[in-house]
């Protein structure tokens, strides 16, 4: 059960991240149906469902209705949105002119975001140890580690955006801190809902685990 779950989720990592690669926006449905319904209906519970439709309905067909699938493709979304966020960052850092606070802004920005990284993938990698025979206990100590990774990778977000909010940096250039910041918001947003789902899964299946 565990080899089949993992299977499972790396054959969804994969088919997450080869979208993302080629399609910068995701695939918006033509019309309602009951894979997009259940997308709609899960964001509307979370802190910002405009953010959730974005990033998830192109993934519906993935999903399909399955809470658990839903919490693994927001996880796997985070990853990447992070990712890329972070990769834009670092490119941030070989434009001419940037000044020496911009730079040391845009370094501590980037090493939090590479740790927040590195966070989601842990907890991507720690709901992979979930199985359909887990104990109460396991279940608990599982979901419990995914909300502690995934709530250590807000933080890292929310340090980035710190360190662009500071009087130190209120003069620094307009253009290039809202670029960056605005990158740094839209993965933090994916990441709180991601989070919200976390919790939801959690608190919904605690119960009902033997």
């Amino acid at each position: 059960m565990a080899t089949s779950l993992s299977l499972q989720l790396l054959l969804l990592t994969l088919l997450l991240l080869h979208t993302s690669a080629n399609t910068p926006q995701s695939t918006k449905p033509i019309t309602n149906n009951p894979l997009t319904d259940y997308i709609k209906s899960s964001c509307k519970a979370t802190r910002y469902p405009a953010a959730c439709l974005q990033s998830l309905l192109g993934h519906a067909t993935a999903i399909r209705r399955n809470e658990l699938r839903l919490v693994q493709t927001a996880l796997t979304v985070s990853i990447t949105r992070t990712q890329s966020c972070a990769f834009f960052v670092k490119t941030a850092t070989r434009q001419k002119g940037v000044q020496a606070r911009e730079a040391q802004a845009v370094k501590d920005c980037l090493d939090n975001m590479d740790s927040s990284i590195d966070s989601l993938t842990q907890s991507a990698k720690e709901l992979n140890g979930l199985t359909g025979r887990a104990s109460a206990q396991d279940f608990a100590w599982h979901m419990s580690n995914v909300q502690t990774w995934v709530s250590a990778a807000m933080t890292y977000q929310s340090t980035c955006l710190d360190g662009f909010s500071g009087p130190y940096y209120r003069t620094m250039n307009g253009r290039f801190k809202s670029a960056i910041t605005a990158k740094v918001v839209n993965a933090s947003q994916v990441t709180s809902n991601a989070l919200a789902f976390v919790n939801r899964f959690a608190s919904k299946h605690l119960t009902q685990t033997p």
